[in-house]
């Protein structure tokens, strides 16, 4: 990988977790759950959401072209937030994703404008973009601890009914091997070659690449 794509996958990584744990933070606060503002998580500061393992996992991205990173989880308190734990829940879950897909919008509209560019900065724009939605993606897998479980426990929680009731209580077993599941589809993807993550994960990235950039 030339310094080119190593400074623009850097830079986006970095932009896409900081606004990414800082939009679950403001949400979870203007949801009635003060704690992640007590602990200085609203913040475009990326050194208050960098999470050690997650960031060695950035940095193996940044060097290999294709992989994923986390920042440090945003500590949000259920019982007190509007609608109700699962519900309000759900809403903190899609806060992050739904910020990334709105970064890699803005980010993408002097593209998507066609409005003349100088020097790299097309391909940085383009690099920040990908790694927005690919984030965004990989978030939404409903698998826990990934914001798409929780998005998905509160979809549930909003449908009043005994199947919803009985598929969100058996989705809780998931809450224990989630991690693990997780962490084998995450490894087996990077270092196996078996690409099941990507597979899943491709399609969706570029139908909403498409879509931001207008082609």
């Amino acid at each position: 990988m030339d310094t080119r794509s190593l400074i623009a996958g850097a830079l986006g990584i970095l932009l896409a977790l900081d606004v990414h744990e800082c939009f679950h933070a403001w949400v979870a606060d203007r949801l009635g759950d003060p704690t992640a503002r007590y602990m200085g998580r609203i913040s475009l500061n990326p050194l208050v959401h960098l999470d050690p393992l997650g960031t060695m996992m950035m940095l193996l991205a940044a060097f290999s072209g294709r992989g994923i990173g986390w920042g440090k989880p945003v500590p949000v308190n259920p019982r007190n937030l509007r609608y109700g734990p699962r519900v309000g829940m759900g809403i903190v879950s899609f806060a992050g994703p739904f910020a990334n897909l709105l970064t890699a919008t803005l980010i993408a509209l002097p593209l998507r404008l066609r409005l003349p560019l100088p020097g790299a900065l097309p391909f940085l724009l383009v690099n920040v973009m990908f790694i927005n939605i690919g984030l965004a993606i990989f978030n939404l897998i409903p698998l826990p601890p990934l914001d798409g479980y929780g998005v998905l426990q509160g979809i549930l929680a909003s449908i009043r009914g005994p199947t919803s009731y009985r598929l969100s209580r058996s989705l809780t077993v998931l809450e224990q091997q989630g991690p693990f599941l997780l962490l084998l589809l995450i490894l087996s993807s990077q270092f196996l070659g078996l690409n099941l993550l990507w597979r899943f994960m491709d399609p969706l990235v570029m139908f909403f690449a498409r879509l931001i950039l207008g082609v």
